[in-house]
């Protein structure tokens, strides 16, 4: 059903590609640039082979055009944009120089060094002298000289995180570069919204004159992420940000390349290191003071999954604290979805989500990549939310917190600001959802991927394919622009960008016929159409409690109040899987109820009051075949496997009943042995991947690291487990079960298939998937357990071997060899 709100094709505001060198306006649902006579010179979809058969034909052409852009011609000058210089030599001296006259920096330099003395003196290195005078004298030039120390590591530091955007021939030179290598990737350009490029260029001409700062928060699946966004912002003349950037890029040749385009190099741990943690916030201090442009990604890291991270707290922290504590006055907080056709590295994330090491980021590795080597992968959607003021966001959350002080420093409620900080992150995900643009690719995946059987048709594929816009648009989302193009001629694309690694077909047959050939990666492009979907999908889980058992109609009813339990024990469980909708859950339930039965899936009964009281499948969805309803579960089915492996997994955590010793530290805490948690979770893929092949398990993806990890957070959380980390990052983190969550074993020192946790496992289970590849009983009980013996049996082995405690003991221990190094009279940072 069509939302009311969101704009026909024919009202929407007209697109802007940008592909190569030509900004191209696009009238409303128009999907790429006018197709032109495929000629080297003017085609569109291969401006970067274009600029290297000019090379071979014609060297003289090819230098011109590159001499166009480093000498700045026309547009290509980059003379007129919108916001504070940046480009003159000596902006990168300067800016050092502002960091290292920070007062939070020199106030913390000061801090450090008196409190170093003051250990000094403590352990008498300092000779007691009968004159207290000189006394003081011996210690005030220690700390001078320590404070010294100090300044010359964070100047050099300092030298080695900022950006050094002085060059505009530079710059230059790198927008050509840049823009021929993404746009060979991605052959149908960069697309924006001209109504979203409008209104963001005129916040920005009111920024400039305020002094203001741009912050620019992209969610995060590509490289091309932010390469993207500069581009963007060279091409309509906006100041380039600032980007955040972690130094595990930072290597030979690239590593200056960056720096010198945008780049600002910080450690992926700050750890307790309280100079570095300063030093950053007065950067970022200067910057938002300045009013440059800024960049950040507020999920952190890349989602190797397609779908939105949990917002991660670091650099949100640090921009939060900025306008908290008056040092900036306000900055404007741009929200910005980028989505692919196509993403460049969706092959390296599922070997890293199958368990593969991340390989180290290297020159060889970047040239290597699809990046540079990959053709026609589609087109690029950036889309841009509507800006909103940080200091209102902070005002309007003090009236709503009501006891938040008017001005703050590092000694207020931590608690308070937590609070901000999390409704700040989770604010600007769903900013980020509410304008995400759902590609043909993500079409065709979750279409693939939510249908029953091997395969589909042609004509069923371009019907569901119609049918899953109409559901996208009436959830609010956004559909990418298809122009007048019929549904099968974009559904015919689709299926070239993902190519036939990912999407097979059957020759021969009445009609093509297409298969997922890799269900795992093309999980990736379902995903990002899931968190449109993800309170219809819980509801359809929780029916299939009951619709599973079969019966007839009357025999799949399902009371409210047992459909509400259930839900939320879902909506618990997945907590830290999707970013779900800030109202109450009753509130949301109704919602989506009511919209499930106006779209004829569900009929509800009412009782005497007007209330809900039993809720069931349409006999229109029963005629259907369940069509409908199917697709929600089938979006939720993966995630509910993924959790269930994670919850039987802990199973492993169960002492042997014959092997090692347990230590008595481990003993007398709840008789059980703390395991490595790395080495748990490694252990649960491939207990995963034995379940899957011996058909216990029914989707592959459920292996799946990063929802691994997500369930053990949970389970963490649910006092399920508890987590000993330690803050040498060097030091695994180690795992044990609960006490009151340990299984017991019967006579036959098996472990038994009852008690809190087999109970917690089968309530999961309750809403898995039933089919031919998978039943539930006794027999597969057993096997399951035995495996489960099987697989974490060497956890144990290793445990007994290498004679492994508490990893608290082990964090105390460490402490104590610590204390007993000899102080040394140089500073230590």
């Amino acid at each position: 059903m069509a939302n009311p709100k969101s704009p026909s094709s024919s009202d929407a505001a007209p697109d802007l590609s940008i592909l190569g060198n030509r900004l191209t306006i696009l009238p409303p649902g128009v999907s790429s640039a006018p197709e032109l006579p495929h000629d080297p010179e003017t085609s569109p979809e291969q401006p970067l082979l274009t600029s290297y058969a000019r090379f071979r034909s014609s060297p003289i052409d090819f230098l011109r055009e590159v001499s166009l852009h480093v000498s700045g011609t026309g547009w290509r000058s980059y003379d007129t944009f919108i916001g504070q210089d940046i480009f003159y030599n000596g902006f990168s001296e300067r800016m050092r120089g502002m960091v290292m006259q920070s007062p939070q920096l020199l106030r913390k330099i000061e801090e450090l060094a008196k409190r170093r003395v003051d250990v000094e003196i403590s352990e008498g290195m300092f000779k007691a002298e009968r004159n207290a005078g000189n006394a003081g004298m011996t210690s005030e030039k220690r700390r001078r000289e320590i404070e010294g120390q100090l300044k010359e590591v964070a100047a050099d530091w300092t030298d080695k995180m900022i950006c050094k955007m002085e060059s505009r021939r530079f710059i230059r030179g790198a927008y050509y570069l840049c823009t021929q290598l993404v746009t060979r990737a991605y052959h149908q350009g960069i697309h924006v919204s001209s109504e979203e490029v409008l209104r963001l260029r005129a916040v920005a001409e009111q920024a400039a004159k305020k002094n203001q700062s741009i912050i620019f928060l992209p969610c995060h699946r590509s490289h091309v992420d932010y390469v993207s966004l500069q581009l963007i912002c060279y091409r309509l003349g906006l100041a380039l940000p600032t980007v955040v950037a972690g130094d595990n890029l930072n290597f030979p040749v690239v590593g200056p390349f960056l720096q010198h385009a945008g780049a600002m190099w910080i450690r992926r741990s700050f750890g307790e290191d309280a100079l570095y943690t300063t030093l950053v916030q007065s950067y970022i201090d200067t910057l938002l003071q300045n009013g440059y442009n800024f960049e950040c990604f507020v999920e952190g890291g890349r989602s190797r999954t397609g779908k939105l991270l949990q917002p991660k707290f670091g650099i949100l922290s640090f921009l939060l604290d900025s306008v908290l504590s008056g040092r900036v006055k306000d900055a404007i907080i741009c929200p910005v979805s980028t989505q692919y056709d196509k993403v460049i590295e969706v092959d390296s994330y599922i070997s890293e989500l199958l368990g593969q090491p991340k390989p180290k980021e290297s020159l060889f590795s970047f040239l290597s990549s699809s990046s540079i080597l990959s053709l026609k992968l589609g087109r690029v959607d950036v889309r841009f939310h509507e800006p909103w003021s940080l200091r209102a966001f902070v005002e309007e959350q003090r009236s709503r917190i009501g006891s938040l002080p008017r001005q703050m420093d590092t000694s207020y409620d931590t608690t308070l600001k937590r609070r901000l900080l999390t409704t700040l992150g989770y604010k600007v995900l769903a900013d980020i959802n509410a304008v995400s643009v759902v590609m043909p690719t993500a079409l065709i995946g979750t279409v693939l991927l939510t249908l029953r059987g091997r395969g589909v048709g042609k004509a069923e594929l371009v019907r569901r394919v119609e049918w899953l816009c109409e559901r996208v648009r009436g959830q609010g989302g956004r559909v990418a622009h298809f122009g007048g193009l019929p549904t099968a001629t974009v559904v015919e694309r689709g299926l070239e960008v993902l190519g036939p690694n990912l999407v097979g077909v059957v020759e021969g047959l009445p009609e093509p016929t297409y298969y997922a050939v890799d269900r795992f990666q093309l999980s990736f492009y379902r995903n990002m159409t899931i968190h449109l979907f993800v309170s219809e999908a819980l509801v359809s889980a929780a029916m299939y409690t009951k619709v599973k058992r079969g019966g007839g109609p009357e025999n799949q009813k399902m009371g409210y109040q047992e459909l509400y339990d259930y839900t939320f024990f879902l909506s618990q469980l997945f907590r830290a899987e999707f970013i779900f909708p800030t109202m109450p859950l009753a509130d949301n339930l109704s919602k989506t109820l009511q919209g499930l039965e106006t779209d004829d899936v569900i009929t509800t009964t009412q009782d005497r009051d007007g209330k809900v009281s039993t809720i069931e499948l349409s006999a229109s969805e029963r005629a259907r075949g369940q069509e409908n309803f199917d697709f929600y579960c089938f979006l939720i089915w993966p995630f509910i496997e993924a959790t269930w492996l994670g919850a039987v997994s802990l199973l492993m955590l169960t002492p042997p009943a014959t092997g090692p010793s347990l230590s008595p530290s481990a003993t007398k805490q709840s008789g059980s042995e703390w395991l490595d948690l790395k080495q748990v979770q490694d252990r649960a893929q491939l207990l995963g991947k034995t379940l899957y092949h011996q058909g216990d398990l029914s989707y592959f993806e459920a292996v799946n690291k990063e929802t691994l990890k997500n369930a053990y957070t949970r389970f963490e959380e649910e006092g399920i487990i508890s987590v000993s980390r330690s803050r040498d990052s060097k030091v695994p983190a180690k795992v044990r079960l609960d006490k009151e969550w340990m299984p017991v074993r019967d006579a036959q020192r098996a472990i038994k298939a009852e008690g809190k946790l087999w109970e917690f496992c089968e309530s999961i289970s309750r809403s898995r998937r039933e089919g031919k590849n998978r039943r539930d009983g006794a027999t597969v009980r057993g096997r399951v357990l035995g495996l489960v013996e099987l697989v974490g049996g060497p956890l144990w082995e290793v445990a007994g071997a290498e004679g492994r405690s508490s990893g608290l003991v082990e964090g105390e221990e460490r402490k104590r060899r610590a204390r007993r190094k000899p102080m040394q009279t140089k500073a230590r940072l």
